[in-house]
């Protein structure tokens, strides 16, 4: 039986961190260009109408995505636990599984986008040429749902067998790959959207080969074997990746529900700088969810190892980078907006000065949004799956009011301001479920040591 190696166990607890966390930031980051660099191909050689149309595609896209940190976040909690526990047979069933998931959820996505993806554009307000647009992304995108399911979970299996750097090296590839095919289908060949699509899924596509051939690879410390499906291991990662899956349910609903609103009570141009705010907002969030998500696999080990001192201090120096990042990300976009809204508008100035205003109302309250990620991943990490559901589940429940009060009030911009209210709001309840959990941390950890200290003085005597 191959052996597990466990996750070296530094002395500061800062080092474990960031050993994790760093090559999480750059691989979600560089997984994050993948939307970025179809908005900036897209925004400067399709213009507004397809910014407007690759808008209403994304919260299809989030579902996809959606699946894939399910399996990877609930199938990476249980390899780390695993490797904690030092049992080998546990984390190889449980790879095998992440990956027969892969497969089933995947072919069952391709069948429901295909069948009901016009329908769900229809539900968003999509017509005309933003509709024909925002269908030629979704179509390709269904057919290869598979491929963009594996690209999501597989590199966060690479990276929970304690290979954080090549699951980054495999994102940035995909990546590189993206960019160059995207130059050459939308600059060179004009391929619009569905040019967009095909150069995203080719790149994912090289991920998810780069990640297989590693699992079959010396380098891999779970191997992949030919182990039955384990039912309950299944479960158990659905159970824990449940969350991911809500938060991004939410984040589609969500986004759904703006690209209504605003053709409600705006129009195209309103939404193509929707889109560019969403842009934006995606690199801290990339950032921050790169951050929280280095934050599982040694909170994951420690655990399995009772060391529950290191997950406080973990969780403290998460909350901490998250907060003041998010805060100098605020601080950076509302100095130079046209800077940063010219990036993908170009000269378009009616689209920048929309972008402006979306800058400055919409993401005053982004740092949350990494708070509450953070939080729902910590809640995963230590197998609080219930906890961790109503976090993402109640993010969404938080912002339906606002979302459906503050326009009918105030317009477009109230459309601008439900999501950093409902944050607000949202903080307020689950700050104090993530004090009360570090508080019986504290205690179990009071308690250890206790018995430690008293088998000591027995063993003295």
């Amino acid at each position: 039986m191959h052996a597990v190696n466990p996750i070296p166990i530094q002395k500061s607890v800062a080092g474990a961190f960031w050993r994790f966390a760093i090559p999480s930031i750059v691989a979600m980051l560089v997984n994050g260009l993948y939307q970025i660099i179809d908005g900036f191909f897209v925004g400067h050689f399709v213009g507004s109408e397809g910014l407007a149309g690759i808008n209403m595609a994304i919260p299809l896209l989030g579902l996809i995505m959606g699946f894939g940190m399910l399996i990877g976040m609930g199938g990476g909690s249980l390899l780390s636990k695993y490797r904690g526990e030092n049992n080998p047979p546990a984390t190889q069933a449980t790879l095998m599984t992440a990956l027969f998931l892969v497969i089933f959820i995947g072919l069952f996505a391709t069948l429901i986008f295909t069948v009901f993806g016009k329908s769900l554009l229809n539900l968003q307000g999509a017509t005309g040429v933003t509709m024909a647009m925002s269908w030629q992304y979704i179509q390709v995108m269904s057919y290869g749902a598979l491929i963009s399911i594996g690209a999501s979970a597989m590199p966060m299996l690479v990276r929970n067998d304690d290979s954080p750097n090549m699951a980054t090296v495999f994102i940035i590839v995909g990546a590189l790959i993206n960019i160059l095919l995207d130059y050459v289908f939308l600059a060179h060949l004009n391929m619009g959207l569905k040019g967009a699509a095909i150069a995203t899924l080719m790149a994912q596509f090289t991920s998810c080969v780069l990640c297989l051939r590693y699992f079959m690879s010396s380098k891999a410390k779970t191997k992949l074997t030919l182990n039955q499906f384990d039912k309950a291991i299944a479960k158990r990662i659905v159970q824990l990746g449940s969350s991911n899956l809500v938060m991004f349910i939410y984040f589609s609903f969500v986004m759904a529900v703006h690209n209504r609103l605003f053709m409600a009570y705006g129009d195209t141009t309103q939404l193509a700088a929707f889109a560019i705010v969403g842009y934006l907002a995606s690199c801290y969030y990339f950032f921050a969810e790169g951050l929280v998500s280095g934050l599982q696999p040694p909170v994951s080990y420690y655990l399995g190892a009772k060391q529950y001192k290191r997950i406080i201090q973990t969780v403290k120096l998460a909350f901490s980078v998250t907060l003041g990042s998010g805060i100098a990300v605020v601080v950076l976009l509302n100095l130079f907006p046209e800077r940063f809204a010219g990036f993908f508008a170009g000269s378009d100035t009616a689209l920048i000065e929309a972008a402006k205003v979306g800058i400055r109302l919409h993401l005053m309250a982004l740092f949350l949004d990494g708070f509450l990620f953070m939080t729902s991943i910590y809640f995963v990490a230590i197998g609080k799956s219930g906890q961790a559901f109503f976090v993402s589940m109640g993010n969404m429940l938080v912002q339906l009011p606002f979302l459906f009060t503050l326009p009918r009030f105030l317009g477009v911009e109230g459309v601008w301001l439900a999501v950093p209210l409902s944050n607000v709001a949202f903080t307020c309840i689950v700050l104090p479920m993530l004090l009360i959990s570090l508080k019986g941390l504290k205690k179990a950890y009071r308690t250890e040591s206790t018995a430690i200290m008293g088998a000591q003085t027995l063993v003295q005597k």
